[in-house]
């Protein structure tokens, strides 16, 4: 049986790719972004009565419900959600401004947010659903220059994990995913915004933002065949509730959650010292 999709930030990159493979499998799909436009130029339209583009600014919440609304209205109810809008802002913590670091919040977290909160009400009532919500390796290991964003991911993995014990009561399953480098539009001028505020003792703001601009479209991972693997994942009965997306992903957070557990493993007796006497 078809499945209705709901996907955000698909104008592009894994957004895109998820788009076109389910549509591939004979889906249908809501694909949102705020440019309409570069939507329908990105997507094409060859899927028909398939598919519907609808605009979609995450950081507004009263838009996220009229999207889900006009979803619904359209195709009778949402199987998956795709939570994949984002955008990344790069820089040492002291050169970025909290106007910067308080819109990074507003796409990459409140943006997952008010989304979730607009779709489960239909998932819900449904009795059934599946969300991906697209994090990112830097939101379980963290990175240097890229606090804020690595701050937000974090916050969607937490949301994403205490939220899936609540609704799994109705049949929906949450899965977190969590790509390493993939060829994305991430990188690309209008997707990332530099911390330009210049700190005595760290690199110059130039330099932070040459490192980063050297990897775009130099990345490993394919967006294509990540999409691909939602569609996968989307079939499962039970899909797992964090996935690594890309070796790159895969070896890098595995290497930390193990440093993590020898970590908790040599200061073991110390933590459960802690422990008060009843």
């Amino acid at each position: 049986m078809s499945k209705v999709w709901f996907v955000t930030g698909a104008s592009s990159g894994i957004g895109a790719g998820v788009v076109r493979a389910a549509l591939e499998t004979g889906d249908r799909v809501v694909a949102t972004a705020r440019n309409v436009e570069k939507l329908r130029s990105a997507i094409g339209e060859q899927a028909g009565g398939r598919l519907a583009f609808l605009p979609l600014d995450v950081t507004k919440e009263g838009q996220a419900q009229q999207a889900v609304a006009a979803a619904v209205e359209q195709f009778g109810h949402i199987d998956v959600l795709v939570n994949n809008a984002g955008y990344s802002l790069i820089g040492n913590l002291e050169s970025l401004t909290s106007a910067q670091i308080e819109q990074q919040f507003a796409t990459n977290f409140y943006g997952v947010l008010y989304v979730l909160r607009a779709a489960l009400p239909v998932m819900r009532r449904q009795r059934s659903g599946r969300i991906f919500n697209v994090s990112s390796m830097a939101g379980v290991i963290g990175y240097a220059t890229v606090g804020a964003y690595a701050a937000t991911k974090f916050a969607v993995e937490g949301l994403s994990l205490s939220v899936a014990q609540e609704v799994e009561r109705f049949g929906i399953k949450v899965t977190i995913v969590e790509p390493g480098f993939f060829r994305t539009d991430l990188l690309a001028p209008q997707s990332v915004v530099f911390g330009d505020l210049a700190v005595e003792g760290y690199d110059a703001p130039a330099a932070v933002k040459a490192q980063w601009q050297g990897y775009h479209h130099n990345q490993s991972g394919d967006p294509a065949k990540l999409g691909k693997v939602l569609v996968r994942l989307a079939g499962m009965e039970t899909p797992p509730k964090q996935f690594f997306a890309g070796s790159d992903a895969v070896s890098g957070i595995t290497a930390d959650l193990e440093a993590r557990l020898a970590e908790v493993r040599a200061h073991k007796d110390l933590s459960v010292s802690t422990d008060g006497d009843f």
